[in-house]
């Protein structure tokens, strides 16, 4: 089955309440974050709070992710001590900006993982990139480990590094989304888009939600539970997208049993890359669970 990251919910790592009760609004990742959110004289306590969640509460097979500070703060390679003894799903990194940036922190989480007795390998990681600098090494960065699931941009401060501000058709985050949807996919790992701010925005919001969903992305960070639904119904494929792909496989399928090379559909050829798009449509709609396979078989449609 197919891991949905359409929604990755930030909490802020110094909140108990929201760290106890992070899962039950149905984003597909939360990420506990003790970097920006998180004051200086917070932080131990905040990585305290998390190690502590982590080991004692239920999150009910929600994906669970825990931004770290960087290695280049105090506070980073204290993050991972802790952070990786509780073992969430993935650790992610803050403004990476170097291949070396990831490598480094994999030795130190595989160190630990060996001490811990977790098997090496267990704790993924994601990577965002926030800078001139990381986006223009963004394909080497989504290569660097393949503990590596997926890399996120961060606009704000993508947007002061390139000394310019956020607009609401975000034009000066096109090329900078662009190059890291390349990355992401040459890899073969997730690109996830950034937060939208302003939470009483509801119009704005969503439709940048679909604009990214055209470019590419696999999901968008969110701030308020609130903005969870609106970036599923967005992602999760209608019923007239199901029936269209169901029809496109079924003609796809007609055509092999006859020995034919050509696959038509309302007087139309289908080709290949119509039939793997309709196919990635069903499995996005079984994903989210509003679509069944044939016989419970994804090849049985």
């Amino acid at each position: 089955m197919l891991k949905l990251r359409r929604t990755m919910m930030y909490v802020p790592g110094n909140n108990p309440s929201m760290v106890k009760d992070a899962h039950i609004f149905g984003a597909d990742t939360v990420m506990f974050d003790l970097e920006d959110s998180v004051s200086l004289n917070e932080k131990d306590s905040a990585r305290f709070l998390i190690y502590n969640s982590l080991k004692n509460v239920d999150y009910e097979g929600t994906e669970i992710a825990v931004r770290i500070n960087g290695l280049d703060t105090p506070f980073g390679l204290q993050d991972l001590e802790a952070i990786v003894r509780a073992k969430p799903d993935i650790i992610r990194l803050p403004k990476t900006e170097t291949p070396q940036d990831i490598i480094d922190v994999e030795k130190i989480i595989a160190t630990i993982e060996e001490k811990a007795g977790i098997p090496v390998g267990t704790i993924k990681m994601m990577a965002a990139i926030e800078s001139a600098q990381g986006i223009l090494n963004a394909r080497e960065i989504a290569q660097a480990s393949s503990r590596l699931v997926g890399i996120a941009i961060g606009a704000e401060d993508f947007v002061t590094d390139m000394k310019t501000t956020r607009s609401l058709d975000g034009v000066e985050l096109l090329t900078a989304r662009s190059q890291l949807l390349f990355a992401a996919r040459a890899a073969g790992i997730y690109a996830l888009d950034t937060v939208f701010s302003d939470v009483d925005n509801e119009e704005g919001f969503a439709n940048e939600v679909k604009l990214i969903k055209q470019l590419g992305f696999d999901g968008k960070s969110v701030i308020n539970p609130r903005q969870i639904d609106v970036v599923h119904e967005i992602y999760t494929p209608t019923d007239k997208d199901i029936e269209k792909s169901i029809r496109i496989i079924k003609a796809s399928q007609e055509a092999f049993k006859k020995g034919s090379g050509v696959v038509s559909l309302d007087g139309k050829m289908v080709d290949k890359p119509i039939i793997e798009r309709a196919e990635r449509v069903l499995t996005l709609a079984a994903a989210a669970g509003v679509y069944v396979f044939e016989g419970g078989e994804e090849n049985g449609y």
